[in-house]
């Protein structure tokens, strides 16, 4: 199952913000697949911004961080017809342009899940489905992929 991950999920991962959900993350990553899971270019734009405006990080720091998660996964490039779907979203649904950016990446990179924890668990667009990874009770879909 291919699954693509939203910045919150990588923030957390790189040690920000919250210590409970960052030893989630790292969980979950240590049993994904490198070839099956993907991470939107978008996702790494804010996650730099995240690490230098709100974790503190200088922006090497950040910059290598960005590097490791490229090396690590496939990246999900922006393109003109994935924010023309991106648009669609944020006026059909009502999402940020930025988190319809990331969906839509998603779907172009034919996932059937995004890791998030800012948009609505469980929303299915396009046969994409939003699901928190840090929910107390996890999703089927997720549960399904970590027991691999």
């Amino acid at each position: 199952m291919r699954v693509a991950l939203d910045t919150n999920f990588l923030v957390y991962a790189e040690g920000f913000n919250d210590s409970s959900k960052e030893k989630a993350a790292e969980q979950i990553i240590r049993q994904l697949s490198v070839e099956s899971t993907f991470v939107p270019v978008q996702a790494l734009g804010e996650l730099f911004r995240v690490l230098v405006r709100k974790a503190g990080r200088t922006p090497e720091t950040a910059r290598n961080s960005l590097l490791g998660w490229q090396n690590s996964f496939p990246v999900i490039e922006t393109s003109h017809p994935i924010l023309l779907a991106a648009t669609d979203l944020a006026v059909d649904h009502r999402l940020s342009i930025w988190d319809a950016i990331i969906l839509a990446s998603a779907e172009s990179a034919s996932c059937r899940l995004l890791l998030s924890e800012d948009m609505q668990e469980g929303f299915t667009w396009s046969g994409v489905t939003v699901v928190n990874p840090f929910a107390a009770k996890r999703h089927r879909l997720l549960e399904a992929l970590i027991e691999k």
